[in-house]
């Protein structure tokens, strides 16, 4: 047995001592409700230095910059940039894009672009219609049709309209009338509608071909809007679009007067009449289904 007669402990002090009362210092220590006290460690994976990403995609943007053209110089920049990154940067690369793009520097998107495809990120939409109007600025008309070909055999009926007005303002420029013609007819089958800038390209190719039967269908189809917005003072207001000269003089006015509201208010009532009533005629249409427009 054991003999606790000669032990001692603070417990068993007198009362006339008082409680023993230890001093702990809380300078270093975190508490914690459940098991008392513990040590602070600090915290070695979460980095000290706050870098935004504005920052970073300049330092992107001046690290490629001064390189040459070569490929392998160009992405082991890019990869030792990267390197000590614990996921892949995208938004830094993103915005350095954006810098690219804003200083027409065409070769370094697309290298940029394509190191990043081969590292299997970025491969969205909005990356695809920049490495495309790269490819075009840049002069690589194959490279370019190939691109479109390929995005639009993936993505058919998800396809952005912005693609194919692309392609088909470059067509128009370089004087490429029947791959113009061939993408409207993707356009038709898939139901984009184009919009102003295309019907017009496209009735100036009419007209220098002497096409008046078929361009007579596509203003009778896609007929001018109605509608347009303007943007005063960074202020988008929607406006009525006048056939007549008169009326255009008149809403050209001192954006500080209100001239604008009293032209708008002359033909209000008519204008919500005429908005509300119009739409798509179905009989045209219908005569595009049945390839009556020959090219459209």
């Amino acid at each position: 047995m054991f003999c606790l007669r000669s032990y001692w402990s603070p417990a068993f002090a007198s009362i006339k001592d008082g409680p023993v009362r230890h001093q702990i210092k809380f300078n270093s220590v975190v508490v914690c409700g459940v098991r008392g006290p513990r040590p602070r460690y600090p915290r070695v994976w979460k980095t000290q230095k706050k870098i935004g990403t504005i920052s970073k995609s300049q330092k992107l943007v001046e690290c490629i910059k001064g390189l040459s053209n070569v490929k392998e110089e160009v992405y082991g920049a890019l990869d030792s940039f990267v390197a000590w990154e614990l996921e892949f940067p995208l938004i830094v690369v993103k915005k350095a894009l954006q810098k690219l793009e804003g200083e027409k520097e065409w070769k370094r998107i697309i290298q940029v672009i394509k190191w990043m495809f081969n590292k299997g990120q970025g491969k969205t939409m909005g990356s695809y219609y920049t490495l495309l109007n790269a490819l075009i600025e840049d002069g690589r008309i194959e490279e370019a049709e190939e691109l479109f070909g390929m995005v639009f055999s993936r993505y058919m009926e998800g396809l952005p309209r912005t693609f194919f007005m692309r392609m088909i303002s470059f067509y128009y420029s370089v004087g490429a009338y029947d791959k113009m013609f061939e993408i409207f007819a993707d356009m038709e089958e898939l139901g984009v509608r184009p919009d102003g800038s295309i019907i017009r390209m496209l009735g100036d190719v009419f007209q220098k071909l002497e096409m008046m039967d078929k361009y007579e269908k596509l203003k009778k189809k896609y007929p001018p809007p109605k509608w347009e917005y303007r943007y005063i003072k960074g202020k988008r207001i929607r406006m009525r679009v006048y056939p007549d000269n008169k009326t255009e003089e008149a809403t050209k006015g001192d954006p500080d007067t209100d001239e604008l509201e009293e032209v708008e208010s002359m033909h209000l009532n008519n204008e919500l009449e005429e908005a509300t009533s119009s739409g798509p005629d179905r009989s045209v249409l219908d005569d595009v289904a049945s390839g009556d427009l020959g090219y459209i």
